[in-house]
């Protein structure tokens, strides 16, 4: 993202000088290689313990586990959205292993995610060309709009377009330029195979290893990350201001570890070539001009809520 588009999609009212921004850009393998490692540790090390407790107990008393490796597993968006803006680490080639690798467990090709994601940002709450917005839930009910929490509407609605990516050979989305269009089928169609070998695996060892510890807590994981990704932008204004079109949340220090401090949201869009780690140093900057702050998840969680609502009456 050029520094052209960085101005234009902060704020006007006191933008940071060059040199602040040049410090603050400044990217990290060290910070970036702690980061990764203890996010996979805690995945490996939850999941090694579902592995041992359902063997010995039984799967029932390894359900708390599952519902903690949910967790860990569905906030690898995060790294993977970290890694597409390349700020993940200093190294280009590590933010690219660690980014496929992520958006391969969740399910999200990274290079189709990569180009999504720089749409969102040129883009943010623009209703007619925000990927987010374009491909975002419109419920018509409370039952829809508490199923639209749980995340799993969109989770089957990026499979669903992987999958037809990789059997048609054919591209349609607005934001993927014609240019790029093959290397998405390519992309989808090594997931996809990629997949299929891993199914076919299991069935021939007879083993659900990978359904209790990966598959079942991936989806789980989604009724935690599907509040945290409607608190980013949901109810806020539709301009191009990043401190008007997107909220920071409050909140503590494992969520913002385990996500990346994009809790920091409004400072990652304003200057979204500021890496992860600087994030809380580019807050205390800034924080004076947010205008949608949250106190907690809880709080923006009923906020968004409710301001689905008020959207579907006033729809009505």
């Amino acid at each position: 993202m050029s520094t052209a588009d960085i101005h234009d999609a902060g704020p006007r009212l006191k933008p940071l000088n060059p040199a602040h921004l040049r410090e603050l850009s400044a990217k990290s393998n060290r910070q970036g290689v702690v980061r990764a490692a203890s996010h996979y540790g805690m995945i490996i090390v939850v999941g090694t313990l579902i592995w041992l407790v359902s063997s010995r107990d039984g799967l029932p008393w390894a359900l708390p586990l599952i519902a903690l490796q949910g967790y860990f597993v569905a906030f690898l968006f995060m790294v993977v959205h970290e890694t597409a803006h390349k700020t993940a680490f200093r190294s280009r080639a590590l933010n690219l292993a660690v980014g496929n690798l992520s958006a391969f467990v969740i399910g999200l090709p990274y290079e189709y995610y990569c180009l999504f994601h720089w749409n969102h940002h040129r883009y943010t709450q623009d209703p007619d060309k925000d990927p987010e917005l374009i491909l975002g839930q419109k419920p018509m009910s409370d039952a829809q709009l508490a199923i639209a929490y749980t995340g799993l509407l969109q989770v089957l609605t990026r499979v669903r377009l992987m999958v037809r990516h990789a059997l048609t050979g054919k591209v349609t989305v607005p934001w993927i330029p014609a240019h790029k269009r093959a290397m998405v089928v390519r992309e989808a169609r090594f997931y996809l195979a990629a997949y299929l070998i891993l199914l076919a695996a299991s069935l021939a060892l007879h083993g659900a290893l990978l359904l209790w510890v990966w598959i079942v807590p991936l989806l789980a994981g989604q009724l935690i990350l599907r509040p945290y990704l409607y608190a980013e932008h949901t109810g806020c204004e539709r301009t191009r201001s990043a401190f008007e079109n997107t909220r920071t949340t409050m909140t503590g220090r494992i969520m913002k570890w385990f996500a990346w401090n994009m809790p920091y949201h409004v400072e990652h869009h304003a200057y979204p070539t500021v890496p992860f780690h600087a994030l809380p140093k580019l807050n205390a900057m800034v924080d004076g001009h947010i205008v949608f702050r949250g106190r907690n998840y809880r709080a923006v969680t009923r906020e968004t809520w409710a301001w689905f609502r008020r959207q579907r009456r006033s729809a009505a």
